[in-house]
């Protein structure tokens, strides 16, 4: 019986010295029997691989691939292009709601660089940014409303300015463009524009 005892007494020494009491706090690694996966070998955001051709750990998406919930089935509302060519006309509904979307969405995350007018002259000017396009003249105005929508969402040809559709959704990038046309028909308005009602009631 005396071994019984002396057995019991090594195991819970035993237990106690590898597991330690309860509550007790230790700068060493747990003992851990299955580790559940919990160390796995994996690559650094933006590392280098072994594996890949190109010896980039980030891969890019597949060709065509198209983030859950953002497929456009009209092809016209979703890049801008009839076919091979830019478009014109609006493939959503052009109402006071769509122009305040607009400008609500063009102050936010274009007039720092282009101004509240478009004209070119926002905040980023007085930083020595001047570089920066006048939306209110040619050749922006002869755009067509398809390839304004396209540089919204992919950036200028000259790569001075990023894309934004990642930010801004199919709708809310011709809400801008519906609104880039409003500051264009603003900041060259003529007395021309103006129904023969509207010259009476200003005495022209």
């Amino acid at each position: 019986m005396r071994y019984v005892y002396l057995i019991f007494a090594f195991v819970v020494i035993a237990a106690i010295s590898v597991l330690g009491f309860r509550g007790t706090t230790t700068t060493k690694r747990p003992l851990e029997i299955f580790d559940d996966m919990d160390h796995m070998p994996r690559y650094e955001p933006q590392g280098k691989s072994a594996f890949f051709a190109d010896g980039r750990s980030d891969r890019l998406p597949v060709p065509g691939t198209v983030a859950r919930g953002t497929f456009e089935p009209d092809a016209y509302k979703a890049t801008g292009k009839k076919g091979e060519t830019f478009g014109n006309g609006f493939p959503i509904e052009v109402n006071e709601a769509a122009m305040e979307r607009g400008e609500e969405r063009y102050d936010i995350y274009c007039a720092v660089c282009h101004g509240a007018a478009g004209d070119g002259n926002g905040r980023t000017a007085a930083f020595g940014m001047t570089a920066i396009a006048n939306l209110t003249a040619a050749p922006y105005t002869d755009m067509s409303d398809g390839e304004i929508y396209h540089y919204i969402g992919n950036g200028s040809r000259s790569g001075r300015m990023y894309g934004y559709k990642e930010k801004l959704s199919v709708e809310d990038r011709w809400n801008v463009v519906l609104y880039v046309r409003a500051l264009q028909r603003a900041a060259n308005g003529s007395a021309k524009d103006l129904t023969p009602a509207e010259k009476e009631g200003l005495g022209l």
